[in-house]
């Protein structure tokens, strides 16, 4: 493995099972929370969260930014992962001039249907008319 791929621990699904700061109730508002960590059209949904992630490897795991909506409203990030001893993924994540949480994830299979791209603002106002 060199400095720039993945390492192959890291790759594939994870399954957000809780978040430090965030209620873990509406963890799976829009299905379950997971994140996919594969270097191809990566995708993180929990909450209300619908994001495109762009994953980078770090010499401690992997960082990423990611580009999304919460329900209708755009919405950027960033963030980081590294594989813990009990094989588990703990990570961070970071809203843009907002929050941050720490977060928990198991190792899950990719979910059955496709997690669909982050609605647009626009799309919002098209629904109600």
């Amino acid at each position: 493995m060199t400095g720039d791929e993945l390492d192959p621990d890291l790759r594939g699904w994870w399954r957000i099972t809780e978040t430090s700061q965030w209620v873990d109730e509406t963890l799976d508002g829009l299905g379950p929370a997971v994140l996919s960590i594969t270097g191809d059209g990566d995708r993180l949904r929990m909450h209300y969260l619908l994001a495109h992630v762009d994953v980078r490897p770090t010499k401690a795991g992997a960082s990423f930014t990611w580009n999304g909506a919460w329900e209708y409203d755009p919405m950027s990030g960033s963030g980081s992962v590294r594989l813990g001893k009990d094989g588990r993924l703990h990570g961070r994540i970071k809203i843009n001039h907002g929050d941050e949480s720490t977060f928990t994830a198991e190792r899950t299979s990719p979910p059955v249907d496709p997690i669909p791209d982050p609605p647009r603002y626009r799309d919002k106002w098209r629904r109600r008319w």
